[in-house]
């Protein structure tokens, strides 16, 4: 048997060693030890690690890299955040929005970030980032799957044409139906919403994700309004609520209650680590709330539970660089995730889990599924988060986009220099599964 790419010598984030994979037409063909396969193209892994692409699934992609445009957040604030979106909002134009989202999208793919959900707001009756955005979805289609929100950002009833924008937006071939009933004027209005917007993702048989509960009040109830409508429209495991930050701050017996009525649903959770534990709390003195959602609860239930980048550079976040490994890290330190086990499950969040909620096809390292991969340079998940480690081959349908040489770290000490070496410092093999 031919193969156009075969990967040699690999560790699988299920703990597999030594294993190769075979790909032929941008679809895996075999995998197993010690293949007798020969390929077109040999990647010899010598040991590290294969996982099927980074997904991230939130992100605003129509504001990032905005960073100092037309100023500064200077509170650091979700709502200074949001007041300053609006200031910049005018000053958009279409040639801008794509020009930033392709940079991004350039970055991803050196991180090895294949996938990407994004809320594009629609509060702007131009449609002009989602104009943009389809525009970048089809340009950047050939590396990275892009999936588009329409997200009214300044709330679906309280911004006068955000519910026909979007109507138009999804006619235009926006994906899914996003909601930030939170933001709405009142509780009541919030609920509303989610019962319209669900309603309107159900008559078109699409997906929804909502910004949910993104705040610090313990009496927030639109996550149990979404999971409502879910299980009577019928849009079980099509729904996802991102943020869901109140949570954190809710008394155990209801979400005891809350977190059953969303299994029974089948709604899955997006956290987004690195902006909620920067703006919640931002009421508190001391103790101070972490802000971010019950993650560990949520995986227990048996929930679809992921983690998001959120903002790179944008109004609401002045930091961030495109790296899953670092959303991973920062979730598994806010939610102390730091078992093997959860170390690992944080892994799967910027991986399989987020790809289960974007309901993308062919995802994962078996038989028959696209020939998409990241080799990384640690010898199993747990390394990889702890080392952000270095992407040496992004690889999409068998064929090789980005590559990154081996990082080599040389120690220069003034004693001890034979007796201390970097892989000192290494895991053992007897330590990759425990």
């Amino acid at each position: 048997m031919q193969a156009d790419l075969i990967l040699k010598n690999a560790n699988l984030p299920d703990g597999r060693t030594g294993i190769d994979i075979a790909c032929k037409d941008g679809k895996i063909i075999e995998i197993g030890p010690q293949l007798p396969i020969l390929a077109a193209e040999e990647i010899d892994c010598d040991g590290m690690l294969v996982s099927p692409p980074f997904v991230d699934s939130h992100f605003h992609m129509d504001a990032t890299l905005s960073l100092g445009l037309p100023r500064m957040n200077e509170s650091g604030t979700l709502l200074e955040g949001i007041a300053l979106w609006g200031e910049l909002k005018p000053l958009l134009t279409i040639e801008a929005v794509i020009e930033r989202a392709l940079r991004y999208c350039d970055l991803a793919v050196s991180k090895g970030l294949l996938a990407i959900r994004s809320h594009v707001d629609v509060c702007d009756d131009r449609l002009l980032a989602v104009d943009a955005l389809l525009d970048v979805k089809k340009q950047v289609a050939p590396y990275i799957d892009l999936q588009l929100v329409a997200f009214p950002q300044d709330g679906y009833l309280r911004s006068p044409t955000a519910k026909q924008n979007v109507i138009r937006a999804l006619d235009k071939g926006v994906d899914v139906v996003g909601g930030i009933p939170h933001f709405e004027r009142t509780m009541a209005d919030g609920a509303q919403s989610i019962t319209e917007l669900c309603e309107m993702a159900a008559n078109r048989d699409l997906r929804v994700d909502m910004h949910c509960d993104e705040t610090d009040d313990p009496l927030s109830r639109h996550i149990e309004m979404l999971a409502y409508e879910t299980q009577r429209l019928g849009l079980q495991g099509r729904v996802a609520g991102s943020h869901l930050t109140s949570m954190h701050s809710m008394d155990n017996y209801y979400v005891s209650k809350l977190i059953a009525l969303m299994t029974e649903a089948e709604v899955s959770a997006i956290a987004n680590p690195l902006i909620n534990i920067t703006l919640q709390g931002r009421h508190d003195t001391y103790p101070k709330r972490r802000g971010m959602t019950r993650v560990p609860e949520l995986r227990k239930a048996g929930l679809t539970v992921a983690f998001g980048h959120d903002c790179v550079m944008d109004p609401w976040y002045s930091m961030g660089s495109g790296d899953m490994l670092e959303v991973a890290s920062m979730g598994l330190h806010v939610a102390q995730m730091t078992s093997r086990d959860d170390i690992r499950a944080c892994f799967d969040a910027v991986t399989t889990e987020p790809a289960k909620i974007m309901g993308l096809e062919g995802y994962g390292i078996a038989v028959g599924n696209n020939a998409d991969f990241v080799v990384l340079q640690a010898r199993d998940t747990i390394e990889a988060i702890r080392l952000r480690a270095n992407r040496l081959y992004v690889i999409r349908r068998g064929n090789i986009i980005a590559e990154t040489p081996l990082q080599q770290t040389r120690l220069h000490l003034s004693e001890r220099p034979e007796t201390l070496r970097g892989d000192d410092y290494a895991p053992r093999s007897g330590d990759q599964q425990e």
